[in-house]
């Protein structure tokens, strides 16, 4: 029998395994030393993780802003340092995803797993590039209150994506985190108590009520862009796999730093 003291332990567990595997699979950071990796509940950390990368990135851009690089040379490295610290996992989903949609229905979900990235793969990389490039130009010096939520709104599409649509692929043995999905209620439960956090810190930060307002806005507007963007792909394929979650969060965070240079 378990008693309190038990699941609580157990909970804990769960928990922080699931976030070292989230910490090895989503990023190519070292492994987290003493804990050992579980990889059944992962997506649930994206979000958290995409934030902290975000931090990582707008540190490396003020560094070197800091120390006499001007923006055209800062901004660059700021989105390489990003592929690194995820090995490229979304681009690559992203150039699979649009090879695979514009290859047609019934070829999709082969042209998406060819080891040889097609023209409308790469294409799709270039324009997304230069839009990410421009839209940070534009920001600058708020990268850093922009960025890491941008990057948090892309991966917070995915668990809209498992939640909503079924898994797809060629291989029949690979494992979806659908396998282990609790629903997207409990799978989003750390992102939405860190959003709340977020709406404190903006409600006690920001001086003027606009600011207040803005802010909760271009919240509001992240949710329904997380959602929108991932209908949208699932809709178009027929289902999710990690190629469309991926294709999601480089659309959704490009999409959203594209919202605040407009507005900002």
């Amino acid at each position: 029998m378990f008693n309190n003291e038990n699941i609580y332990s157990l909970i804990k567990n769960n928990f922080i395994n699931n976030l070292a595997g989230a910490w090895i699979f989503y990023t190519t950071f070292p492994k987290l030393p003493f804990i050992s990796p579980k990889f059944k509940n992962i997506a649930q950390f994206a979000p958290i993780l995409g934030f902290f990368i975000g931090l990582i990135q707008s540190f490396i851009y003020l560094t070197f802003r800091n120390n006499s690089w001007s923006v055209y040379e800062s901004v660059p490295i700021c989105l390489a340092s990003g592929y690194l610290i995820t090995g490229g996992l979304h681009l690559d989903g992203l150039m699979d995803t649009f090879d695979g949609i514009f290859a047609g229905k019934n070829k999709c979900l082969k042209a998406m797993k060819e080891s040889q990235v097609g023209a409308f793969g790469v294409q799709s990389l270039f324009f997304i590039t230069l839009i990410q490039i421009a839209c940070l130009l534009k920001i600058q010096s708020q990268i850093i209150l922009i960025l890491p939520m941008c990057l948090f709104w892309g991966r917070f599409s995915t668990l809209f994506l498992i939640d909503k649509f079924k898994y797809i692929t060629l291989n029949t043995n690979s494992i979806s985190h659908k396998k282990y999905w609790n629903g997207f209620k409990k799978e989003s439960l750390v992102s939405i108590i860190f959003i709340f956090i977020f709406v404190i810190y903006c409600l006690f930060s920001y001086q003027s009520d606009q600011d207040i307002i803005q802010k909760i806005l271009l919240l509001l507007t992240g949710f329904f862009i997380s959602y929108v963007i991932p209908k949208i792909l699932g809709r178009k394929i027929g289902g999710f796999n990690g190629d469309v979650c991926g294709a999601s969060v480089v659309l959704v965070e490009t999409t959203m730093l594209f919202i605040h240079a407009v507005v900002l």
